[in-house]
């Protein structure tokens, strides 16, 4: 009973902490791209807040914008066009949502393992996480093409034909660039390929090749530029969530911004050494190295979502041949190769 209490309490502390978060990564990335372009960026919203008793304060930097965007979201008119296919057009964004979500479910916030005062992952003990983490996060491309299909409008449809394409292309080395992380480790489980790195070397020295490929297949699986074909607005109006409104364009936009803090995370916890650090190590198991455990890994997570971020800000989109072309002619032989290669290194040094 209280195993399934702690659970419970666990999904909602994950779930409300990753929701807040998107909702301030939004203001972060508007905040980049004002600096990018030489801008100042929200800073009204919260500037003059005066409390309940007359109590005034002043937030800097647009503090409040979130919750001003939030209100302005759940607020408007969720408008559903007469011509469109309305279950599944219902249907998509809440799949969109629902995949984001899911693959949180065995992600290693902190330490896990026998010995740990805590448990800092929801379904900890998940021998193949890794694969779960991949086969939730496919299912995101239905969403996707439900709502090009539903929509009943040409760019909306021709959205979902590209993100269809797309991310079934890069899913092929998205995954195969983390099984040399996998033979390295000996396990698919996200808890031991991070303990592999702290008593080794991080997975970035392990496997250069390796994180390259993960980290320009994450872009593309996120729809991030330079790879955001299916949304491009020069082209597409908004591609396939056109017709979306309200909430509805919310949780497409949520989906997003929550599959950019999981590609972060696994970006971490496979090539960035996840929690190690200097002076942190697997048998340290009090309080204090757990609370130090999480904070290091949220500071590299931090630091990967900057990152993305950045780069959005600074390259151009691809053509969409040429997006293609990087998949299926560099992507995956290159990823082929790393993983013989490994294999091969892996067997001289066992064998």
């Amino acid at each position: 009973m209280w195993a399934i209490i702690g659970i419970v309490l666990k999904i909602g502390v994950v779930v409300g902490l990753m929701q807040g978060t998107v909702a301030y990564l939004i203001l972060v990335e508007r905040k980049v791209a004002a600096y990018a372009q030489d801008r100042i960026g929200p800073n009204r919203a919260g500037r003059h807040l005066t409390l309940p008793f007359g109590i005034k304060i002043n937030l800097p930097f647009g503090l409040l914008q979130p919750i001003a965007d939030g209100a302005k979201m759940v607020l408007k008119e969720d408008v559903v066009p007469t011509y469109v296919d309305k279950p599944l057009y219902i249907l998509a964004p809440m799949i969109a949502i629902i995949a984001a979500t899911l693959g949180f479910a065995v992600v290693p916030f902190g330490p896990v393992g026998p010995g740990q005062v805590m448990q800092f992952q929801i379904a900890p003990g998940v021998d193949i996480g890794i694969v779960y983490v991949f086969a939730i996060g496919s299912l995101a491309v239905y969403g996707v093409v439900l709502a090009g299909y539903a929509s009943n409008n040409k760019y909306s449809f021709l959205g979902g034909l590209r993100s269809s394409a797309q991310l079934i292309s890069y899913e092929v080395p998205l995954g195969m660039s983390i099984l040399g992380m996998v033979l390295l480790a000996g396990s698919l489980d996200l808890g031991k390929i991070m303990a592999w790195q702290d008593q080794h070397v991080w997975g970035i020295v392990a496997q250069p090749i390796g994180f390259l490929l993960f980290l320009v297949s994450g872009f593309a699986e996120t729809n991030r530029l330079p790879f955001d074909l299916p949304e491009s607005e020069q082209e597409l109006v908004g591609g396939f969530h056109t017709e979306y409104s309200a909430m509805k364009f919310g949780m497409f936009f949520l989906g997003e911004y929550m599959h950019v803090i999981t590609v972060s995370y696994l970006t971490v916890i496979l090539f960035l050494g996840g929690w190690d650090f200097p002076g942190l190590s697997v048998e340290q198991t009090g309080l204090l190295s757990a609370i130090l455990k999480v904070l290091v890994t949220a500071g590299k997570v931090s630091f990967m979502i900057f990152l993305i971020m950045w780069i959005r800000w600074t390259l151009p989109r691809f053509r969409y041949d040429q997006l293609m072309d990087l998949a299926w002619k560099s992507l995956v032989p290159l990823a082929l190769v790393n993983l013989v290669a490994t294999a091969g290194i892996i067997q001289l040094i066992r064998g």
